[in-house]
């Protein structure tokens, strides 16, 4: 469903005139960076790289309308998603499911 998600988030984006590239989708348990109960690690957690016009928009503000779909996405569907710029990582978007935080 995750992903499922996601998909839905990258063409609403476009849909909305965003571009994006994709930041980090899956963080290997090994690596060094990272908190160790990090959503990455369990692929339910990607970083999308947001731009508009070829600029690139490293805010969390510029995140935000996506975010506040995403999120609105979740309770349409009752999903657990949640969108890093309410703890001020706006590139962030997640699926907190049965219990992983």
């Amino acid at each position: 469903m995750f992903a499922w998600a996601v998909g839905r988030l990258i063409l609403h984006a476009y849909e909305q005139g965003y571009e994006l590239t994709l930041g980090d989708a899956f963080r290997d348990p090994r690596a060094k960076y990272g908190h160790p109960k990090s959503l990455h690690r369990k692929r339910l957690a990607i970083d999308l790289n947001l731009f508009r016009d070829g600029k690139y928009l490293g805010k969390t503000s510029a995140h935000e309308p996506l975010g506040v779909w995403w999120e609105q996405l979740g309770e349409e569907l009752d999903l657990p998603l949640r969108w890093g710029g309410r703890f001020n990582d706006g590139n962030h978007y997640s699926f907190e499911w049965n219990g992983v935080k």
